[in-house]
């Protein structure tokens, strides 16, 4: 899956849904802090405004007191004002008492959060809610002041209620009551909150005279019930609010779910058969391996095409074979069993991931399926082609391996304990990558596998299988190496060219050559033809081989030319892929012209495969290299379905007998006849001959009775380094 892919697989699994949750949750706690702020602002002003007026009024009786204490009127005055107050000297003893004295020793300096001053403040005895604390701050005895509310008002109807009893504190510095766990709630008849006066909370307030006493005023904190009752319902309404919200963001989130099950579906949807994609197999499939990775199961992802479906669809119609897609995926479904998966993978693809415990049977039941989906279309014979790459012990203990191998080439000379312990550690190692591979395992990777395994059977016919094994890696990975240093091999020279001489069977004379590619590998030595052509034509980078080898017979057969050997044309050749390039003749024409070889020297081989491409285009380059002075030839006729018409139209200058004919099936008299006849044709068409492939006496001597120009095969020559051809060669006289 590509990242691309998988961004919007995660944008449609999490976004749609979880969103709105983040969303709703996000705002339910912004609503909360802003009403908690706002609460706690509201409680700290109306604290702080009723502390310092009583304050206020505590000070102004005290300067009352300091300048009319001993005027009988003013103490009057002050007597009548209804404010207990003590006045204390330095030493802490009482010189003067109003009204009743419950004021206790404990006390707490306090400081208000508007306010510059510290204030000492001292418990009141009786009422003792509010008492100050060590820590500067007051504590409020909740308990005891809702038992006094209960006293005061059982009359009127009122009841009050704390869920546990438990003192808290009270910060004046930022107005917070600490009431973790608590409850406050009241019922009350109607219309008897009309009877409640406000409550006074008493707390004793000090203030220094100016003859070093301290004047102790008794502060009454009133509590107002209809701003309680106000904030009560204030709560209230912000819990209903919320409530509210949260009824309906769920059915919001509700309708977000389908929805986004609707979306899903149409992400994991196949337009084409109505099934499940591609997306879908590689979500669920790598849930379901990496899950069952450690357990026994054994899991195989087969790749499974139907091979007649672009002539099914010629033969009826697009839609028809749509149609058929889409029984092929019903009839696959009905033969899966439980957590097995299908997917339509691509145009005529599908992919499975299926259970087994043993190989054999995994075929029998593969092959059953294929002959269930052949059955589909009465009257029609389709073919299938199958691969698969099994997921089970065998694979992960070549993980292991391969690990192990490439944790260290090679062991030193050190001493058996440190060979033990060097051979410990790559175990680890080993067992640590299969580890991490078991649970990173990516079902796409195991699927390329089993279309690798596909791609083997080319275009056999019937109902084919094949199982991805170590032969089909190995030759992966040497797909793999060939195609990251060919263009190193390229610029280093590392290919070599060898020649293959042609001779004369009538007079044992070197009439010519082929000129063919080794790979002089410094990793890997001489490597042949057949393990790097086949690559590079289906990777492109046979157009690159071909230039390096016209340009290297070239140079070389200038150098042979221009040391007085006698030179004889070699063949060179040209792939099929070239021929899409309209200056082919040109380009051709150019290299050999930049290392000066005679254009006579130089034969253009062509394989018999390029004549089923655009044939004017074909002709019209055979002609254009032809007027250039460059002979051109067929290579390996009659190893396809040979066309004589091509023959007809092809100006070509040699005609290449296929070493088919003269070994296996096509060798004896029939085969005889073939060849006779082919000679007498390219006589007729004014063409030489050259058979290849010839390893025996006999067929040498059938050849100089059929009057063939040239031969080339074992019985003379095998393809040989450029300096032991040069010693055939012999120097014009």
């Amino acid at each position: 899956m590509s990242n691309k892919n998988k961004r919007l697989y995660n944008s449609i699994r999490f976004n749609s849904v979880l969103g709105n949750i983040i969303i709703s949750f996000l705002f339910v706690i912004f609503i909360i802090v802003v009403f908690v702020v706002a609460s706690s602002f509201f409680v700290q002003y109306a604290i702080e405004n009723k502390f310092a007026e009583e304050y206020d009024r505590i000070t102004t009786i005290a300067k009352m007191y300091e300048e009319g204490k001993d005027s009988k009127d003013i103490k009057r005055i002050i007597d009548a004002s209804n404010t207990s107050f003590i006045v204390k000297d330095s030493k802490d003893k009482v010189i003067y008492q109003n009204g009743e004295n419950t004021c206790s020793d404990e006390r707490a300096v306090v400081k208000l959060e508007n306010a510059e001053n510290e204030f000492v403040v001292y418990k009141d005895t009786k009422a003792g809610y509010l008492y100050p604390k060590e820590d500067g701050t007051l504590g409020f005895k909740t308990n005891e002041f809702i038992k006094k509310l209960n006293e005061l008002y059982n009359d009127e109807g009122i009841h009050f209620s704390l869920s546990h009893e438990e003192e808290h504190s009270l910060n004046l510095n930022t107005g917070e009551m600490e009431e973790e766990g608590v409850v406050v709630s009241y019922n009350a008849n109607e219309g008897a909150m009309d009877a409640i006066e406000d409550i006074k909370i008493p707390i004793w307030v000090s203030t220094e005279l100016e003859d070093g006493s301290h004047f102790i005023g008794k502060a009454l904190l009133s509590v107002n019930m209809r701003d309680l009752l106000l904030i009560l319902k204030i709560i209230i309404g912000v819990l209903g609010f919320l409530v509210l919200y949260i009824i309906v963001m769920a059915f919001v989130i509700g309708f977000s779910a389908v929805n986004r099950q609707r979306i899903k579906w149409l992400f994991y949807k196949d337009m084409v058969i109505d099934a499940y994609n591609w997306m879908w197999f590689v979500v669920y499939g790598n849930k379901i391996i990496r899950k069952g990775a450690n357990s026994k199961n054994n899991y195989a992802v087969v790749s499974l095409e139907f091979k007649n479906y672009r002539n099914y669809c010629l033969c009826h119609s697009i839609s028809d074979g749509d149609k058929l897609l889409s029984k092929i995926n019903v009839e696959i479904t009905n033969h899966l069993m439980s957590k097995e998966i299908c997917a339509h993978a691509t145009t005529s693809n599908f992919a499975l991931l299926l259970k087994y415990d043993d190989v054999d049977k995994l075929k029998e039941r593969l092959q059953d399926l294929m002959k269930a989906l052949n059955d589909i279309v009465p009257n029609h014979e389709f073919t299938f082609h199958t691969g698969v790459a099994l997921l089970n012990s065998i694979y992960f203990d070549t993980l292991s391996k391969n690990s192990n191998l490439n944790s260290n080439g090679s062991k030193t000379n050190s001493s058996k304990s440190n060979d033990s312990k060097i051979d410990k550690e790559r175990q680890n190692q080993a067992a640590k990558v299969s580890k991490l591979a078991r649970k990173n395992l990516n079902i796409e990777n195991i699927y390329n596998n089993a279309c690798a395994a596909k791609a083997s059977l080319a275009d056999t016919d019937g109902l084919n299988i094949r199982i991805f094994d170590q032969k089909l890696m190995d030759e992966q990975h040497w797909n793999d190496i060939v195609h990251e240093k060919q263009w190193d091999a390229l610029e280093q020279e590392q290919f070599q060219v060898y020649y293959q001489p042609k001779y004369d069977p009538k007079t044992n004379e070197l009439r010519g050559a082929e000129a063919l590619i080794r790979w002089l590998s410094p990793e890997f030595g001489l490597v042949s033809p057949g393990r790097i052509i086949p690559i590079f034509e289906k990777n492109g980078f046979i157009t690159e081989i071909d230039h390096y080898m016209i340009e290297h017979v070239a140079k070389d057969q200038k150098r042979w030319y221009d040391q007085g050997y006698k030179c004889v044309p070699v063949s060179v050749n040209v792939s099929r892929a070239h021929f899409i390039e309209s200056d082919l003749a040109e380009q051709i024409r150019d290299i050999i012209d930049r290392a000066g070889c005679p254009h006579d020297l130089i034969e253009i081989e062509l394989t018999e495969s390029a004549f089923f491409d655009d044939k004017n285009a074909l002709v019209e380059t055979i002609k254009r290299l032809k007027s250039y002075g460059f002979s051109v030839s067929m290579d390996d006729f009659g190893a396809g379905y040979s066309s004589l018409n091509s023959l007809k139209d092809m100006p070509l200058d040699v005609l290449k007998l296929d070493a088919d004919f003269f070994r296996g099936e096509n060798a004896g008299k029939r085969g005889d006849i073939v060849v006779e006849e082919a000679i007498k044709l390219a006589k007729r068409l004014e063409m030489r001959t050259v058979a290849e492939g010839v390893e025996e006496k006999e067929q040498v001597d059938l050849l100089v009775k059929l009057d063939c120009d040239m031969i080339q095969g074992y019985y003379y020559a095998k393809p040989m380094p450029k300096n032991e051809y040069e010693q055939r060669m012999t120097l014009n006289k």
